[in-house]
């Protein structure tokens, strides 16, 4: 499918019906499930934020384009190949089993800007799922936001500049997935504008004329998309990552950058204080 390259554009929701058949007591019943409408056009890519890794697509038409996004598994991408096509539909069956369907139809200029499964609260609409292997997402999902609820004070390894606090506060394991908890406090009046927060582990010494090997470790599942501080405010993040250790001669970095700035801190973490990750209950 020819990639989808165009900014967002709106989906209208509101309630159809999808009719399929169950047994029960040895006849067969009609049940009613609900779907959405859905509005796209041939100009602009429609963006749908599920809750859960989306499992499977089906078209009902090819005249719907419709791809995930580039590195995330819970976002769907659609975009009408041609204008005016007849109404159709695309069924969507994402990790928790759930089947989502929805009965698009063309419009030059659709209601609204995006479409969110997970919720009103911005925490979940900002939500992303990064699977590199086989996790249980409903589990990793509900630690995070428990972590994420757990505002009680642990300074843990912290780092200051430039009036912003970056603190690691503490490290929880379960079922091989290490969830690093920080809160990012902004004491200035000018708002922080966060570009990126990424983990490498790299050598302890780098000696002079010698090349480095970073290796960048990605999230399975972050909390909410960090994207600011405003001034005078803090916030609360949770990463979850695959289970690993490190090396001889080598750190974790985590690296908090900021966007057209340069404010960037970052703080390392050693294998033993890894190792000290708390299990989580």
């Amino acid at each position: 499918m020819k990639k989808l390259r165009k900014a967002i554009t709106g989906v209208f929701l509101s309630f159809n019906v999808l009719c399929l058949y169950a047994q029960d007591s040895g006849e067969k019943k009609l049940y009613e499930l609900s779907s959405y409408e859905l509005e796209i056009c041939n100009t602009k890519t429609s963006n749908i934020i599920f809750p859960y890794a989306i499992v499977s697509v089906d078209r009902g038409s090819q005249d719907i384009l419709a791809q995930k996004a580039a590195g995330v598994e819970n976002i769907l991408q659609l975009k009408a190949a041609k204008a005016n096509f007849t109404a159709s539909n695309v069924s969507v069956v994402t990790a928790d089993g759930k089947l989502n369907t929805f009965v698009v139809r063309y419009a030059a200029n659709p209601a609204s800007i995006n479409l969110s499964l997970q919720g009103n609260s911005a925490s979940q609409s900002s939500t992303v799922f990064l699977p590199k292997e086989e996790f249980n997402e409903a589990e990793v999902r509900e630690c995070t936001n428990k972590l994420l609820a757990n505002r009680n004070y642990v300074r843990g390894r912290q780092k200051e500049a430039f009036g912003i606090s970056f603190n690691l506060r503490e490290l929880f394991i379960r079922n091989n997935v290490i969830y690093f908890q920080f809160k990012i406090t902004n004491y200035t009046n000018v708002g922080y504008d966060i570009d990126q927060l990424r983990f490498y582990i790299r050598d302890q010494k780098r000696a002079s004329r010698t090349a480095s090997q970073e290796l960048e470790v990605l999230p399975i599942f972050i909390s909410k998309s960090p994207e600011g501080i405003p001034g005078k405010t803090r916030d609360m993040f949770v990463f979850a990552l695959p289970k690993f250790t490190i090396p001889d001669q080598k750190d974790l970095v985590i690296q908090l950058m900021e966007k057209n700035g340069g404010r960037h801190l970052q703080m390392k973490v050693s294998n033993r204080e890894l190792l000290k990750a708390k299990p989580f209950r």
